[in-house]
């Protein structure tokens, strides 16, 4: 009897252990800013936090409608307001989507069947990428040694939704030929583009 006593005791010591080192694990992949080339931001899961703490990003419900976006909200105030949509045309209908950036520098989302429902689609890759949320809001893929805002591969700044922050532009970019505006929603519940 002592003998199962003790046993019990140890498997239940090793899993509280066990469950701290996962739960630091989820705390730390939730408050970082960057991440890199094929890590996850699973749904319900995990987020990724500005630096500064003024913005998250992550798998996020509209309104009242159950289907899943990955967006960016404010961080620091109650009621939660989405500033910027990935996959605002094409929205998963589970919570078991995943947000990866790949190898190459283009960001996508992944259905539960690993299927790509969005992609960043970035023209260019670089050796070491990475996905930062700035704290301007603008989420960006660029190389792990470059920040200079003009060797970003991506950002969502110039694919604004129907919030425009500051520091981010609108109209014709006559360098790259990238026209940007903002397009409303459907509805409260629908952040689709109504054009």
């Amino acid at each position: 009897m002592e003998g199962c006593s003790s046993t019990a005791v140890m498997i239940t010591l090793l899993f509280c252990i066990l469950f701290f080192f996962v739960s630091i694990n989820s705390i730390v992949a939730a408050a970082a800013d960057i991440i890199k080339a094929n890590q996850i931001v699973r749904d319900g899961r995990s987020t990724i936090v500005s630096s500064g703490g003024h913005f998250e990003l992550g798998f996020v419900s509209v309104g009242s409608s159950t289907n899943r976006y990955v967006g960016i909200w404010y961080r620091k105030i109650s009621v939660k307001t989405v500033v910027w949509i990935a996959n605002r045309e094409t929205p998963l209908n589970t919570t078991s989507g995943l947000l990866q950036l790949s190898s190459n520098g283009s960001l996508v989302i992944l259905d539960a069947s690993d299927h790509v429902v969005w992609s960043s689609n970035s023209s260019t890759s670089v050796k070491r990428p990475v996905l930062q949320l700035l704290d301007s809001g603008n989420l960006v893929v660029r190389d792990e040694t470059d920040s200079a805002p003009d060797n970003y591969l991506w950002q969502s700044f110039d694919f604004p939704g129907n919030t425009h922050l500051p520091g981010a532009k609108l109209g014709w970019n006559l360098k790259t030929g990238l026209e940007r505006y903002l397009t409303s929603w459907k509805s409260d519940d629908d952040p689709s583009s109504i054009w």
